[in-house]
């Protein structure tokens, strides 16, 4: 039995932020109902540049694996019924829409409270659902820059680089699932639901973390450092080896002596220039130079045949480097499932493991299971034929 196994969960998602936290609870057992308009459906069906069938692609099932599709109207009256005898079984809403659009829907707790005063609503928005910014659109790169992620990323002397992936959107995804979880249980001791908020811009900004504290107490502004470095301990940062490139990780005082006699260095262990986190950091261009001398006599694999298990360290892998990396498939990184179109389709696995297998059911096609979710809420033959010909569902 997965651990949310009878948690039935409504989601009024669309693109990557909201499908990619509800994937977490699909991944762990809950039954996640994804609610699409009924031409097209989530946006995200249509993004390239790999397509599987008509409105399907590899992007849509990165993000809605073991998901359910209901097509349904939000703003038809008959599509509203539908939606309410949902929400009477449910257990949680989580919607990923402008922060103006919860209220303009009824998707909040005291619209869906009348169907059900358990229900806790999750929304995650772009920059709230208050304030002037609530009705603007908004997306993960645009948070980057605007919290301060540009300017940490990067060598100095190049322009303000963003990460290489969409972490603003998996992390508010992410925190968004957490949330709904919390205001379930909350929900399940007292009979009352809630709503909830997350945004893409505050997730951003709670990210800035340590740094944060550093300016608002000290007035530091952290900048980006050379090698990809550590704002503070050294030696954390890229090295050259002799074929490429290395990370080297001595985060405590304990795994630098490591380092030192790993490099057969013990004298710089014992210089007064590089004696303590402090001296190293004030010393680090030149102990920069010194340890790139040490490890340009080797190549990268053979100082990880070295070093691995006694100092922190890894390789710097491109993306097909590191998925097909042997420790990575050897862990099972990679679920494979068939799907309609493609058998043996593969996706990278949930990262949470309990033990035993999690569901491997592809995304679904779009409406696939709105017959069989009217026929759960009471509805007939003639009731689906009609709420399909007035385009309610």
């Amino acid at each position: 039995m997965a651990p949310l196994e009878g948690l039935r969960i409504l989601a009024v998602e669309v693109y990557g932020a909201g499908p990619f936290g509800s994937a977490h609870l699909a991944d762990l057992g809950a039954e996640v109902i994804k609610i699409e308009p009924r031409e097209g459906g989530d946006m995200s069906r249509n993004v390239g540049p790999y397509t599987l069938g008509e409105d399907d692609g590899h992007f849509f099932q990165s993000l809605n694996r073991n998901k359910k599709s209901l097509t349904l109207d939000l703003k038809h009256p008959r599509g509203r019924e539908v939606f309410l005898k949902l929400v009477a079984t449910a257990d949680g809403v989580m919607g990923n829409l402008r922060g103006d659009q919860p209220d303009k829907l009824g998707l909040t707790y005291d619209e869906l409270s009348k169907a059900n005063p358990r229900i806790v609503c999750a929304h995650l928005s772009a920059y709230g659902r208050d304030g002037p910014r609530k009705g603007w659109p908004g997306y993960d790169y645009l948070m980057q820059a605007e919290a301060g992620w540009l300017s940490l990323t990067g060598e100095p002397e190049g322009p303000p680089a963003r990460m290489g992936l969409s972490v603003v959107d998996y992390s508010s995804g992410t925190t968004c699932a957490l949330a709904l979880l919390a205001g379930i249980l909350q929900a399940r001791r007292t009979g009352m639901g809630r709503d909830l908020d997350v945004s893409l811009y505050d997730v951003a900004m709670h990210q800035l973390n340590y740094p944060a504290a550093w300016y608002l107490n000290e007035g530091l502004v952290t900048g980006r450092a050379p090698r990809s470095a550590h704002p503070y301990i050294a030696p954390s940062q890229l090295y050259r080896t002799r074929d490429g490139w290395i990370f080297i990780m001595a985060q405590t005082q304990r795994f630098w002596e490591l380092l030192c006699g790993k490099l057969g260095r013990p004298d710089l262990s014992a210089s007064p220039d590089f004696l303590d986190v402090p001296s190293r950091r004030k010393n680090r261009d030149a102990l920069t130079t010194i340890l790139e001398l040490e490890f340009g006599r080797r190549n990268t694999e053979e100082w990880l045949e070295i070093l691995r298990g006694t100092v922190p360290c890894g390789p710097v892998y491109d993306m097909a480097q590191a998925l097909d990396n042997p420790y990575f498939l050897a862990r099972g990184g990679v679920q494979v499932f068939d799907h309609p179109d493609r058998p043996g389709f593969k996706l990278v696995a949930s990262p949470i493991r309990i033990g035993e297998p999690l569901p491997a059911r592809p995304a679904p096609k779009l409406g696939q299971h709105t017959d069989a979710l009217l026929r759960e809420l009471g509805f007939g033959a003639q009731d689906i034929r009609e709420l399909k010909q007035a385009k309610a569902v």
